[in-house]
């Protein structure tokens, strides 16, 4: 089985969400992990639009790439600017891939435009993954 992380800055919200999203969707082909460079705590709202969708995401927490079980990725997909540059070299010889998507936590305004930027992101984010391509 190939192992694939999704790295982000806070391990919040967009890396939270491929996480979830791939595991529920595609875990019989990959093992799956996330984790930030500077991780701040799962977004409640990650959790709510994933459960909108049939997804339970409620035990997932959030990890420094320091800390993750494994060391040797696959595929290591970077979803902000931020992680893609800072994307560590340790992470080994798998291939790095960018996908940068806009953080919904950073939309200004009401509780509602945040609820919808988090559910905006996760169909980019899902329709992302399910066309993902193994190598």
């Amino acid at each position: 089985m190939k192992r694939i992380l999704f790295l982000c800055t806070g391990n919040s919200a967009r890396s939270q969400l491929a996480e979830a999203i791939m595991r529920h969707f595609r875990g019989g082909e990959f093992e799956v992990f996330s984790a930030g460079t500077e991780p701040k705590g799962v977004h409640p709202k990650t959790i709510e639009v994933l459960r909108e969708i049939g997804i339970d995401a409620a035990g997932q927490i959030s990890k420094h790439i320091n800390d993750l079980p494994v060391k040797d990725f696959d595929y290591i997909i970077t979803l902000c600017d931020s992680a893609a540059q800072n994307c560590p070299v340790f992470l080994g010889k798998g291939k790095k891939i960018h996908h940068g998507f806009a953080d919904p936590a950073a939309v200004p305004g009401s509780g509602q435009d945040i609820l919808e930027s988090f559910r905006k992101v996760r169909d980019e984010i899902k329709d992302f993954l399910l066309s993902f391509e193994k190598e």
